[in-house]
């Protein structure tokens, strides 16, 4: 991993604690690459990369659900299920955060804070990189 990949990992870490630290009974998050690569995570009881290949397919399912029915590209996913949510947000064109939470959590929370941390995810995965040092 290059300084400046390590970088943007920690960036993105940053931020899944963020949201963590804003909606109650967020179990954790996860930032993959559309193709279903584990960019980076906070997720402690759950594995990383397994998520990051199902996100990756239920992307692709939402995707086509979204173009078949004339409603744009995709933007977000919510899943409920017995024991919480599982949501999922574009971050850019490239990646997606994925959020697992339990069932009391504040949906309307959860969506409020998880695309506002999408949207500055998405800015640290999309800024252009920085220029190389001049070879002496």
């Amino acid at each position: 991993m290059t300084r400046e990949t390590e970088a943007i990992a920690a960036g993105v870490r940053a931020e899944l604690r963020a949201l963590r630290d804003h909606v109650r009974q967020l179990h954790g998050g996860m930032v993959a690459s559309a193709d279903g690569m584990v960019i980076a995570h906070d997720l402690p009881d759950i594995e990383p990369d397994g998520l990051a290949a199902l996100t990756a397919a239920a992307i692709g399912v939402a995707t086509r659900l979204t173009d078949a029915t004339g409603q744009g590209g995709f933007e977000e996913s919510l899943t409920r299920g017995s024991r919480g949510y599982v949501a999922a947000y574009a971050a850019g064109n490239r990646a997606v955060l994925t959020a697992v939470a339990g069932p009391d959590t504040n949906v309307g929370r959860l969506h409020l804070q998880a695309r506002r941390t999408a949207a500055r995810i998405a800015a640290l995965l999309d800024a252009p990189a920085a220029p190389a040092a001049p070879h002496r």
